[in-house]
This record gives structure tokens, sequence and C-alpha cells, in this order.
């Protein structure tokens, strides 16, 4: 066994893949950008390498950095996680040639699986089914509209390097296809270095259902069961769970069958997934869509069902040893469900967020785990994929580990950085998530009954005003009485006055008078109610009217943090939300909704636009996004060129609306 590993990654799959290093009594290696200066992973490695600046490309993707910090540490093997390396050819060959054990499949599965043109033609002369569509190499953009319109509409581009839903595209009309494919190609450039576009057949009510599979290097191969992952936004997973409420006895093994014919035929060893896209409408048709060779975000729930460590047998495989396990000893125990956690806000379409974590709550419990690389002080940027954790729940049935699931994530709440929590909860309460009715279009059907926020009732409001009435107070014993913020005079007492704000509500007015152990609410146009706090640390304790909350509060630029059953609400003053707000306009103001990149500018000052009318794209977290103008007029001021950095909120153009004609003016 080695002793000495490297970790070619970063996040919560570092930090996880660190623990199993741990356990196994293996010295493990970190290796980190500038970003990432002091994050966990770096903090639970034996030791950590700096390898470049924030930028992806000059840190984690840089093949000659990652090897040479090997060296330098005299790591025998390189852990690639997911993403970044894991599946890049020219690393496991850098990797051989430096005299390193890349803990992955050889070079020949990477180059056949990892593209999924070549992966496509590999399991078709295995006798494994797959999607309809046309997969020939170096397709021109002509050559894909071509083929699209042959296969026809819907239709999906995909990248034929890498995965995660980066670069695909669903188009549904031949007049969609040039925006399309550009933009297919800019995010697949930007994710894997390689614009190479294929084209399925788009099967809409699906479900996506994958197979883990093990190899080593003696020539036995199994699988560990499923895994469905048909909840999904942007061809991007958020729940996952095993097995599949879907699936048989019999389609299990039939599927199992195919995923292990598909890794026998490249000489497949390690972990590896391959993926089945399913019609819910004929759940016994599946068809191979692609295979991941590498371990996958969701392999926990496999893990918790079967009790194997899926990275030491990673570790075991690539030092040579044999399965420890032949198909006939696979056992699938109980079921497990996993939740993403996302540092994105779902009433904002998903937007990617920054910013700093001011507090955390995580949840435990039986049955309960969390993959994380959160700690108070994480500094959440726009350089990498939005994901922060992953929360997992076990249980014997699948809706005692739902339960379980929504319990832990009323326990789970990140101060500072707006997160996709309670999007998550409401998504696992859904009737048809409930009775394990999935398909990969539920989420976009549901839209707003997932995604728009409730606004938080009084009580929230007045806990706000009492935190930061209780900030205001005297820590120790009043000399003066004129001292005290109270609004104490001779006669009664005055109220004092806070307006509080939710991004995206009105301005709540709470009157406050009295001390915080023994004062009078009022909210809005409410009546008074007698109130008390205390604040222990980041506890903050309210009686409101007789009704006792505890929430974990947390005040910083202006803005008071509250979370408490799972939910966060963050209330800034609102003379700061002025301040944040001037000069952000309104009417044909374009700004930028997260922090990220401009990749492109399709318009030019100058331009008459209609509504609708693309302007620029931005780029976070692995993510295009294109703002377009809000409305019909001339783009008066574009005040961004390609490459340049923009922050939340900044002004990136103005739209000036046409002037009226004069009658329509008198009107």
């Amino acid at each position: 066994m080695f002793g000495t590993v490297l970790v070619a990654n970063r996040g919560e799959i570092a930090v996880r893949v660190i623990r199993t290093l741990r356990e196994m009594g293996i010295r493990s290696v970190a290796v980190h950008s500038d970003a990432d200066a002091g994050a966990l992973h770096t903090r639970l490695a034996d030791v950590a390498v700096p390898i470049g600046p924030a930028p992806a490309a000059q840190s984690y993707l840089s093949i000659e950095r990652v090897v040479e910090a090997a060296l330098r540490t005299g790591a025998e093997a390189i852990h690639p996680g997911y993403g970044f390396l894991s599946e890049n050819v020219e690393f496991a060959r850098a990797c051989e040639k430096a005299g390193i054990v890349f803990i992955g499949p050889p070079v020949a599965a990477i180059e056949a699986m990892g593209d999924k043109i070549r992966a496509k033609q590999t399991v078709v002369a295995a006798g494994v089914p797959v999607v309809p569509g046309r997969t020939e190499p170096g397709m021109t953009d002509e050559q894909v509209t071509d083929a699209a319109v042959a296969v026809g509409f819907p239709v999906l581009l995909k990248p034929s390097a890498g995965g995660g839903g980066k670069g695909m595209r669903v188009v549904r009309a031949k007049e969609e296809l040039p925006d399309a494919i550009a933009g297919a190609r800019r995010e697949a450039t930007s994710s894997f270095g390689d614009d190479t576009l294929l084209v399925e057949r788009y099967v809409g009510n699906s479900r996506h259902i994958e197979v883990q599979v093990l190899g080593d290097t003696h020539g036995n191969v199994i699988h560990l069961g499923e895994r469905e992952c048909s909840l999904q936004r942007r061809h991007q997973k958020v729940i996952e769970e095993a097995p599949s409420p879907l699936l048989d006895t019999s389609m299990r093994a039939s599927m199992g069958r195919a995923a292990v014919e598909a890794a026998r035929a490249v000489g497949y060893t390690g972990a590896g997934t391959v993926e089945f896209i399913v019609d819910a409408d004929r759940p016994r048709d599946f068809f191979f869509l692609e295979m991941n060779t590498r371990l996958q975000v969701e392999h926990p729930v496999t893990e918790a069902i079967t009790g194997l460590d899926l990275v030491e047998q990673q570790l075991r495989i690539a030092a040579g040893e044999r399965l420890p396990i032949d198909q006939s000893d696979v056992t699938l125990d109980g079921h497990a469900i996993e939740a993403r956690l996302y540092a994105e806000d779902p009433s904002r379409g998903f937007l990617p967020q920054a910013g700093t974590v001011l507090g955390l709550v995580e949840p435990t419990g039986p049955g309960i785990r969390v993959d994380s690389s959160l700690a108070v002080g994480t500094v959440v940027g726009s350089d990498y994929d939005p994901m922060l954790a992953k929360v997992i729940a076990w249980a014997p049935t699948r809706e005692t580990a739902r339960a379980r699931l929504v319990g832990a994530l009323g326990h789970t709440a990140v101060l500072g950085v707006t997160t996709n929590a309670g999007f998550l909860r409401e998504l696992l309460t859904d009737p048809d998530v409930v009775a394990g009715r999935l398909d990969t279009g539920l989420i976009e059907r549901r839209g707003d009954d997932l995604t728009l926020p409730e606004p938080p009732p009084p009580h929230v409001y007045a806990a706000a005003a009492l935190a930061l009435l209780i900030e205001s107070e005297p820590a120790g014993p009043v000399v003066d009485r004129w001292d005290v913020p109270d609004g104490w005079r001779l006669g009664e007492p005055a109220w004092s006055v806070r307006r509080l704000q939710v991004p995206g509500g009105d301005p709540v007015e709470v009157r406050l008078r009295g001390r915080s152990s023994a004062a009078e609410v009022r909210i809005g146009d409410g009546e008074p109610v007698p109130a008390r706090a205390t604040r222990d640390g980041g506890r903050l304790t309210v009686t409101l009217d007789g009704l006792t909350a505890s929430y974990t509060v947390v005040h910083a630029d202006g803005t008071v943090w509250l979370a408490a059953d799972g939910r966060v609400a963050a209330l800034r003053e609102q003379e700061r939300l002025a301040a944040h707000a001037e000069g952000a306009g309104a009417g044909g103001v374009v700004t930028a909704p997260m922090p990220g990149t401009v990749t492109a500018v399709q318009a030019a000052v100058g331009d008459e636009v209609a509504a609708g009318t693309p302007l620029l794209v931005v780029e976070a977290m692995k993510m295009e996004h294109v703002l377009t103008a809000p409305l019909a007029g001339t783009v008066t001021e574009l005040g961004v060129t390609a490459g340049q950095t923009v922050a939340l909120d900044e002004r990136v153009a103005l739209v000036t609306p046409v002037a009226a004609a004069p009658e329509e003016q008198e009107n």
C-alpha cells in the first residue's frame, strides 16, 4: 500500500478522500490555489502545497504543477477526485511518465470512455443499447446543424469531453441552433478545453439511472447496484438515491450486466459509473449515455447501502490488490438519499452566489452523513463549482430515509452565503418525489412552486431587531441612565425604529422600546407585544408574545443573518440597502446577477435592440448566463469587454427606450 498520496482536488471531495487516507494510515498531501489557502482540505492534510493563482487553468488544471507537487512531497500516487483532471488522459500519461500511480483507470480506458463519441462506438460493439444520434468527431457548426435536423427536434447538444451538465443545451427548433452551438462550444472549451460536440435525441420524459462498477487489475469486474439521479436542473444532479425506486430485481440485474460489459469492453479498472437514460413510460428500455471514469459526486449513497468505502477500494485496486468480494457477495441494505448543497439562489434562476461563511449549522443524527468543506471563515468565490456540501441520509426504507434527509436539511444552515437548502426541502416533500415518480423534467415543471421564497414571519423581523438592540446595549452595569439606548425618557419610554428588508421584499418597520430583557415590539401596523431576548455567542433566544424560538445569528456588513429550522433569512438595515442600491437605476439598466467573468459581448453602443436581445454573456462557477435587454431601445452604455470580471449587481449596460411619438406623449 502507498505511504503518501496527493489529492489533486479541492472542496468536499478533497476532504472526503483525505479522511479515508487518514483512516488507512496513509500520509496525505493537499494542493491548493491562492484562493484556497487555509481551506479546510489544506488544514486536514498532513502537507499542503500551493500550486498557483485562483483560476483553475493556472492551478488545479495545471498538470505540470500538480505532478511537480507530488514529486516534491514524495507522493507515490495521486487521487484526482472528480472534475478538474480526473478524466484527463494527458494527466494520466504525465503521472505514468513521472513514475507516480494514477488512482483511476488505465489510459486506454480514459481515452475510450472520456470521449463520448468513442464511448458510444465502444459500447455498441459490446452490445449495449445507445440513444439515437450523431457522434462523428470534429463536426463543424454546419454539420451539427444538419445532424440535429436529421435526428429530429428536440435534440440535445453535448460536449464530447467532460460531464456535469457543462455545455449541454436542449434545442427545440432549428432557429435556436446558432446561439445554442456557440454557447455550448464556449462552455465546453472553458470547462474541458475541448469544444467538440455530439448530437442526441432528447428523451423528454426520462429517468437518469447509473450503475456503479468496480474492476481490479486481475480481470474481475462487478457492479454495486444503481443510483437514481433523475432530479436535475440544467442537466446537473440535485438529489440522488440508491437503489432506484423504479427498478425491480430483474431490471437491476439486466442494467448491471450491461454496465459490467461496458466496463469490460475497455479493460476498466478502479471505480467507475455507467450512466443510462430510461424512458419513464417504458422503464424496461434503457440506453447508454456515457461512462464516468472516476468517482462520482453521489458515491456516498452506494457506500451507505453496500457498506463499502469506495475511496478505499480505489486505493487498494491502484495498489494491485484483488477485489475483496465477487458479484454474489454484493447485497443492498436499506435506502440512501443525497442532497447537494449549492451556493445559489433558486428564486433568481439558481444563479451562483458568493460570500464568506459567517456562521454554520450542520446536521447530525442516526443515518446522517455530511460531506463538506465548509467552515466559518470559508470564502465562497466564483472561480469554482458552486457545490458546497452533500447531506446524506440512510434508513431501512426509502420513506424513512427521505424523512431523515428532510429533517437533516432542517438543521443545515450557511450564514453569509445564499444556498439552495430551502429548495431541497421543498423538493423532497413534493408529492411525486415522495411517491418515487421521478423524471429529469420535474424541477422545471414545478417552477415557482419550488423556488419562490416564502417571506419571513414577523417573529424573524422582531428577532433581527432585538439582536441589533442587544449589540447596542452596554455590556456592564449602567453608570449613567442616559447611556442606555432603550428610548427611556421622563414620563414613558419612546419607540426606537429599525427598518429591515429581505432581498426582493418591502421594508418592514420594527419599533422597539425597553431593554432586550424586557421590551415591547411593534411590527408594522401591529399592536405592541411583550418581548425578551438573550444571546449566548451565536445563539439568540427570543420570546415574542409568549412564543419562544431559537436562532443562529450573525451580524455583518449591515445584514443580520438568522437561521432556524433550516431556513436562513438575511435582513439588511434599510439605510444600508439604500446606499447599496444607489445608482443601480431601473428600466433599461442591466446589472450583473452574480460575480463572474464576461466571456462574450454580443452588442455595441448604438445598436437598436428588442426586449430579450442578448447583450453579453457572464460565466460564473463554470456556468454561462446570458444577460439580455430588459426593454426595446438603443444600447447607450456598454461598460464591459470580454475577459473582464464583474461584481454582483455591477452595472454593465444601459438600454435607453425609444422616445415616444408626440401624439403618444400627448395621450
